[in-house]
């Protein structure tokens, strides 16, 4: 999209022209690869370039592929736009054009109210009342309030309406200080000067371009055009417990785009679900948040103010910003409710927005989203033969038009009020008997009818509007097209095509970057960027640029043979490899900007005592930053097949230990990052998943994906091998999720553990290891049916030492670390999917502070307080990464915590604000109105009521049903009463349960008193409830995985079965088996045939005649709905089993 007002083209002399083609050929073009070749179809509408002396004339013109004879050639003296259609454009004109004077045409932009309103055919009517931009969109914070002289082209009206909604603040109200700024809102890094720039203002700080194209008189301004930017970057703003402060990388398939002007040198790129407002000279970052999904597509206005954008999947969005002040002015929820938005653009006066969504059956819709953001102001439904449509671009001199292309359709649109025309123009390589290639990216040319599509086969198709069959050609433009010519620009494909001034740009898969005139000759090249394949081409906004060098300018020569400096605006590329660069063509200075990750991120370690971050990729590179000043303080870029998965610190900080996926393992020096041993270690036979060393740095561990851990041995520094392979052991057989060293509370010396899918908690013998010998000392089941995820040693807040794990079953396990007991359960957060990884956060004074401890699930990154108790108010959660979090680190003072993305190649940096969350913790309440909350009906509802009913009839059993001594009323019942009263909630625990139940209790004063609670408390009793019961209830997945595994199917359509003998069996035999009068009395009590309740309180049970009652009552075939409806007594028939996975 061209970046400034556009300039007919003044006519080109032909001695100029011939110069351009015969000037020499740079190395990089490789001689005649970048003259254009032109393959025509119909009649001439663009001529290219001749082709130098040596060639014959004619050779780069095919003729069409039905035989007939091709086009003669015609002048190239004339203009591009007016060639066979026109008369011939004058030198007077062609000098006007160069000024800048161009004739007001329909769709012109409105300069100064005098134009012509866009399709409306006359000046709009004075006076007209002005459409509104709605204050906030929902969930929206307001962006507070300012002077109206502080905007540029601010209507009268719409300044003193949006004071008026604001609160009725006057032009000379002081600024408004404190508020809230929403989560969408834009997050100031802590301790940092504001390097927005602010609308401007007279007070000092130049007004903003008057040149550029103002706002149709229609549209009102937004709240932002209201709002001062100083207001609102300067709010006290209450923190949340965890702020998201920096981001480290950069989504490589999204283009950066320039914001820069002549107030302020900033870009817009985007890390996962948050755009980040960089201002590159500074090293400062703003961020955007506000989506919940990775952000897919982002667009700017010519002015470089509007910037939208919009992500793809559930609850997705398109959120439009100010880039003045970083506030969200509109909010469009929904837009497509199919799927999300893969493709956007806006028009230049920003009035206007286009999407594309991301459903198989896509639609285009056009938003006006000045006046309304709930709905589409035109949506058109595509074929689904026309591919994904994923580019989108709007006309700049006709916003009435629209292209976009699939990688094998173009499409043109014209669309007014409601309805939108669309023109699908068929291309096959045997049009022009030339291979076409995949289509990239589609533009309008200036002045002119023709559209422009690039292609992966380094070929531009010339589109122009078909030909009446009689009278004159129309100049109007129109969206019915066809392909009149193909141009082969280059060899290699072209990945990027826009406009600049009088050029046509494009970008290759070679990291070059080219210029050509409207005539599609070359003017220019960057071919020394030193970057990879080009993604975008973004210029900076300059309103009055000079197209005239200075005399003490360093602008390149151009390809003419006249050598005229060519003068162009500075500009950003971004690359698919992960990198923006700044190229200033004044002197053609190419500044990297940004060189990240791209590929997907898994390694994540921070330093033991200072401010530093390292992050290594699957693209072999290992980057150290300091997270204060944000520099890099080292990086290497290891050989090629070396993804790097994980990594970590010594606790010293002097070494590095780096996992691979290939098995290597490298301990390289921290500072230089280069390797201790000459050679890295090769005993793992698959990716090295976990690596950590022990307290004393004497020792370091790994783990890899055969379920093996590896245990390495410093030497001394000054030795040949600083460190040495000593054994390595498999004592899992499912993924290992965890490995650490501990220290013995006896000797001091290192203790060496790892937890696995298998439930396994393995302990090592370090004290025995040798050469190729590593033994194991203990292995634990630490759980029946969950499945651990994480563990990490528990902070020392009580006088036992424990360490802490997390299952996928939403509960917090503390184990004695010497007996491995559990020795309490308790609720974890709940926020969509099982807590992945923790980590304790360090303290000042880890015995006497409040201790706290940041977890990651699946997406989200959160704190949690310790001890944890169930209570869910000790706990948040903000989404981190959409496509899901890889990796967490915490600082080694406690202020950051780290989070990876994977896939989404970016890594951010959170600060802590433990304040935060200690007040969302009162506000939760005290005591036990918690946990009343997480009961159904709360303190007065009918469960609660159940549950003293029972709690008070077990203290009755307790005494003897059938006594006659008098009742000792009291608030206590025993330990063993608890498992029946969690039964009669609905809470059925297995053996191990109720063991770790009664232990949970028996010793919780053990360490204190040395004595053992024998009674429990109700208060104390529906917090062991709570945690221990199911998070989310017993579910018939469960039900259906365990007869996917124990019973058969003779196809996959049918449901498994488990026959009835083989059942009771199971029943017996097999887990906590029951015995036979035991299955007896529970089956015929499930069926019906004995009272409710089974055998009474005084009495046992009769099993006599029970099997015959069993064959009668159960089918010779047992399903899952079977078992479900008639014996549990489930309300509706189990879910078909196929697909169903383990609950565990």
């Amino acid at each position: 999209m061209a970046d400034d007002e556009k300039q007919p083209p003044p006519e080109a002399p032909a001695d100029e022209q011939q110069a351009t083609e015969n000037a020499e050929p740079s190395a990089e073009t490789g001689g005649e690869g970048d003259e254009p070749q032109v393959t025509e179809q119909t009649e001439a509408t663009l001529e290219p370039a001749e082709e130098s002396t040596n060639n014959n004339d004619g050779d780069d013109e095919a003729e069409p592929a039905d035989g007939g004879p091709a086009e003669p050639q015609e002048d190239d003296s004339k203009p591009a736009g007016d060639e066979g259609e026109a008369t011939e454009v004058t030198e007077e004109q062609a000098e006007d054009g160069q000024k800048g004077e161009e004739p007001v045409e329909e769709g012109a932009q409105e300069e100064g109210g005098g134009a012509q309103e866009e399709g409306g055919g006359g000046q709009e009517v004075e006076g007209e009342k002005e459409e509104e931009v709605p204050q906030r969109a929902r969930g929206m914070t307001p962006p507070t309030e300012t002077k109206a002289s502080e905007t540029d082209n601010v209507p009268e009206e719409a300044a003193e309406e949006a004071d008026a909604q604001l609160g009725g603040v006057t032009e000379e109200a002081p600024p408004q200080e404190g508020g809230e700024v929403g989560e969408q809102g834009i997050q100031e890094e802590e301790g940092q000067e504001p390097e927005l720039m602010e609308p401007p203002s007279p007070n000092g700080v130049p007004d903003p371009p008057s040149s550029g194209p103002p706002l149709p008189k229609d549209v009102d301004k937004s709240r932002a055009e209201s709002s001062a930017a100083q207001d609102y970057l300067n709010m006290d703003v209450t923190p949340n417990a965890l702020n998201m402060t920096w981001s480290f990388g950069v989504n490589k398939y999204i283009p950066a785009i320039n914001l820069t002007d002549q107030h302020r040198k900033m870009l817009i790129y985007v890390c996962g679900n948050t755009a980040v407002l960089s201002s590159y000279d500074k090293n400062t970052q703003k961020l955007l948040q506000g989506h919940c999904n990775n952000i897919t597509c982002i667009c700017a206005s010519q002015d470089k103010r509007w910037v939208a954008t919009a992500d793809k999947g559930e609850n997705s969005m398109i959120i439009i910003w100010d880039t003045y002040s970083g506030t969200p002015v509109q909010t469009i929820f929904d837009p497509h409710p199919d799927g999300g938005v893969v493709g956007m653009n806006m028009t230049l006066d920003a009035k206007y927005i286009v999407t594309l969504s991301a459903a198989k059956k896509q639609t285009l819709s056009i938003w006006d989203w000045t006046t309304n953001g709930e709905y589409p102001v035109a949506s058109k439904e595509l074929g689904v033969n026309y591919g994904q449509q994923t580019y989108v671009l709007f006309n700049p001199e006709d916003h009435y038009q629209i292209v976009s292309n699939s990688p094998t359709q173009v499409i043109f649109y014209k669309w007014g009020g409601e309805k939108i025309e669309v023109f699908a123009p068929p291309l096959t390589d045997q049009d022009f008997n030339r291979v076409v290639g995949n289509f990239s990216q589609s533009i309008f040319s200036q002045n002119s009818t023709r559209a422009l599509t690039a292609t992966a086969a380094g070929n531009v198709v010339v589109w122009d509007s078909n030909r009446p069959t009689s009278g004159p050609p129309s100049l109007e433009p129109s969206p019915n097209k066809k392909a009149f010519k193909l141009v082969r620009l280059q060899e290699r494909g072209i990945t990027v095509l826009t406009t600049t001034d009088r050029f046509v740009v494009t970008g290759d898969v070679l990291g070059h970057v080219k210029f050509y005139d409207l005539q599609l000759r070359m003017s220019n090249w960057y071919s020394e960027l030193s970057v990879g394949p080009i993604n975008s081409v973004s210029f900076a906004y300059v309103p009055e640029f000079n197209a005239d060098a200075k005399p003490d300018s360093e602008y390149p020569k151009d390809a003419t043979i006249h050598a005229k400096s060519f003068v162009t605006r500075d500009f950003i590329v971004s690359t698919s490899n992960a990198q923006v660069a700044l190229v200033v063509a004044d002197g053609v200075q190419v500044k990297m900007i940004l060189e990240e990750h791209d590929k997907p991120i898994r390694a994540l370690t921070t330093h033991p005592s200072q401010p530093f971050v390292v992050i290594g990729s699957f693209a072999g590179l290992l980057k150290v930053w300091n997270y204060e000043n944000k520099q890099v303080m080292a990086s290497r870029k290891f050989p090629r097949g070396n993804l790097i998965r994980c990594v970590g610190y010594d606790p010293t900080g002097s070494y590095l230990g780096v996992g691979f996926e290939n098995g290597c393992v490298r301990i390289l020096d921290a500072l230089t990052l280069i390797d201790e041993n000459p050679e890295p270690f090769r005993y793992s036979r698959d990716a090295v998943t976990h690596v950590t060393f022990s307290h004393d740095s004497k020792w370091m561990a790994t783990a890899d994906a055969d379920f093996c851990v590896t245990v390495y041995k410093a030497e001394s520094p000054n030795s040949q091998e600083p460190w040495v392979y000593m054994g390595k052991h498999r004592a899992h057989y499912k993924h290992i999720r965890g490995i650490t060293f501990g220290v013995a509370l006896d000797s001091g010396a290192s203790r060496l553990l790892s937890l696995g899918e298998d439930r396994a908690l393995v302990e090592y013998n370090l004290k025995t290891v040798a050469k190729d010998h590593l033994e194991v000392m203990s292995t634990d089941r630490i759980e029946q049916s969950g499945v651990p995820q994480c563990f990490a040693w528990y902070p020392p807040v009580t006088k036992e030492q424990f360490f802490i794990t997390a299952n996928n079953q939403f509960k917090f396990k503390l184990f004695n670390t010497t007996t491995k007991m559990c020795r309490r359960t308790v609720l974890a957060p709940t926020y969509g999917s099982p807590i992945q990884q923790i980590a304790v956060l360090p303290s000042e004074d880890p015995v006497n502070d409040p201790r706290y401890m940041a977890y990651v699930t699946k997406d989200k990154v959160g704190l949690h307080k310790i001890p944890p108790d169930g209570n869910p108010h000790n706990a948040m959660a903000l989404i981190a990464h959409p496509s899901g979090v890889t990796n967490l680190a915490c600082s080694y003072d406690g202020k950051h915590v780290f989070t990876a993305g994977g896939t989404d190649y970016s890594v951010h940096m959170w600060d802590t604000h433990f304040n935060a969350l200690e007040a969302a913790v009162k506000l939760g309440g005290d005591d036990l109105i918690p946990f009343y909350g997480l009961m159904e009906g709360g303190r007065e509802g009918e469960l609660f009521k159940e549950l003293e009913n029972y709690f008070y009839y077990a203290q009755v059993r307790s005494q003897g049903v059938d006594t006659t001594d008098t009742r000792q009323v009291s608030t206590l019942i025993p330990l063993s009463e608890i498992p029946f009263v969690m039964r009669a909630m609905g809470h059925y625990p297995s053996e191990q349960e109720v063991e770790d139940m009664l232990n949970e209790i028996k010793f919780s004063e053990y360490v204190d008193t040395g004595e053992y609670v024998t009674e429990i408390e109700l208060g104390t009793f529906i917090k062991l409830y709570v945690n221990h019961r199911p998070a989310f209830g017993i579910s018939e997945q469960q039900l259906n995985w365990a007869f996917d595994i124990l019973g058969y199917a003779e196809d996959e359509t049918m449901e498994p079965e488990i026959e009835r003998g083989e059942l009771l069996e199971l029943l017996q035999t097999k887990g906590e088996h029951m015995t036979e009068v035991e299955v007896a009395e529970y089956l015929t009590t499930l069926l019906g045939v004995n009272p409710e309740g089974g055998s009474s309180e005084l009495g046992g049970y009769d099993h006599a005649g029970a099997q015959d009652i069993l064959e009668e009552a159960l089918p010779e075939e047992v399903t899952a709905s079977m078992f479900a409806v008639e014996l549990l007594g489930f309300g509706g028939a189990a879910e078909p089993s196929e697909g169903t996975v383990s609950p565990t």
